[in-house]
């Protein structure tokens, strides 16, 4: 059994509504207000579901896994809500920062140490994270644009950087 089956991690079919909040996050304005707030509401819903239900998941049909990384500066755990990718049999992770210009910081601290913890409703996993070969950059893109359309529109928005793949195997 592979990583996403492990968790338990899987998309399922959005409704009408969900597909209406993906629209809006797809969207420059959309995006940049679910990247200001998002993670507060995120934490309210998981706090009140017990970690069963993640915002993400309620508004847009999108499940979300819990990545924690070392901080490279402080050296401190990092806790990051993030959609996941399954591709083959495991997961993998993508550096879009809702098509902001910036690198996200998980990224940067995944580059400085690939170790990581990832949680999906109760169950955790320790993995080690490595950029995506260009065969599963091209798989991941592909897929990821199935699951989210926002993603395509993310590539399109973001210049002056390349948005990082990251497969995560088991530690």
């Amino acid at each position: 059994m592979g990583l996403a089956a492990d968790l338990g991690y899987q998309f399922k079919p959005p409704n009408a509504f969900q597909l209406a909040m993906q629209a809006f996050a797809s969207t420059r304005p959309g995006a940049w207000v679910f990247a200001k707030t998002l993670r507060h509401f995120d934490d309210a819903v998981g706090r009140l579901s017990r970690g069963r239900l993640s915002a993400p998941e309620v508004l847009a049909g999108l499940p979300v896994i819990d990545v924690t990384t070392i901080g490279r500066k402080s050296g401190l755990r990092r806790p990051t809500h993030l959609i996941s990718v399954p591709i083959a049999d495991t997961l993998a992770l993508l550096g879009t920062n809702f098509g902001q210009p910036a690198t996200p910081a998980w990224v940067l601290n995944l580059e400085a140490d690939p170790h990581a913890s990832v949680t999906f409703r109760g169950s955790s996993r320790d993995v080690v994270a490595r950029a995506a070969s260009a065969t599963e950059y091209a798989e991941v893109m592909a897929s990821s644009a199935s699951l989210y359309g926002g993603y395509r529109k993310y590539q399109q928005r973001i210049t002056g950087r390349r948005v990082r793949i990251f497969v995560l195997e088991p530690a």
